[in-house]
């Protein structure tokens, strides 16, 4: 009797360490990057870029709610020269889906020089434009610019990749409950693929050769 209740507290014991270890990449990742992540750009620390990562865009084609809301965070970082200059990486795998094109302008339209937008068009996932920032665009300190549900892992991927890397993360958006809910039950997937991938160091969907854009603009100075 003894030994069937052990193996039933054995099984069920078993059973919450599988359902648990989804979760363990996440955990790591948030108290990994605690002192690292900000809320606003008065108190982010002063780096050299901002990495502003796409989400997304209307039928119209400009920045979705969340894309906007990372626009305006890095905007902001810009105008109180927290940064020098910003980096938009996203996806533009097709003709009428240009996210980096469609954040350059947005940030540009809200006072950003566009001198100082350089495009990543080859930003297909977090891990990508972290490691296209260093290898290709030869970023060595950074900003990354989300939402709160995804800035432990864009912290921490960067970091892993040799970036010293603060972050900005934006509130979550009440105004859609739905879809916030789902990126932040998504997250934890993404942890645990982002574990693999800082493991076994993949190359980029894209890589290519050095791009001077960021040299020039931090080269450049700001007025």
């Amino acid at each position: 009797m003894l030994l069937l209740l052990f193996r039933r507290k054995l099984f069920w014991l078993g059973v919450l360490i599988v359902l648990a270890l989804p979760f363990v990449p996440q955990l790591v990742m948030r108290t990994a990057t605690w002192g690292d992540r900000y809320s606003s750009a008065a108190s982010t620390p002063t780096r050299t870029v901002a990495i502003v990562f796409g989400a997304g865009l209307r039928a119209d084609g400009t920045p979705s709610p969340f894309l906007q809301q990372r626009l305006d965070l890095a905007a902001g970082l810009y105008a109180q020269h927290r940064v020098r200059a910003l980096l938009v990486t996203g996806d533009n795998g097709t003709t009428s889906h240009d996210e980096p094109a469609a954040m350059k302008a947005y940030l540009v339209q809200h006072g950003v020089a566009a001198a100082d937008v350089v495009v990543d068009d080859a930003g297909f996932s977090t891990y990508d434009s972290c490691y296209r920032a260093k290898a290709v665009f030869g970023v060595k300190d950074a900003v990354v610019v989300t939402q709160g549900y995804h800035l432990p892992r864009a912290v921490f991927t960067c970091q892993r990749l040799g970036i010293d890397t603060v972050g900005l993360g934006g509130s979550e958006l009440s105004s859609y409950p739905s879809k916030t809910l789902s990126y932040t039950v998504r997250e934890v997937l993404s942890s645990v693929k982002a574990v693999w991938q800082l493991v076994a160091k993949p190359k980029p969907h894209f890589l290519g050769p050095h791009e001077s854009g960021l040299d020039q603009a931090i080269a450049a100075g700001r007025p």
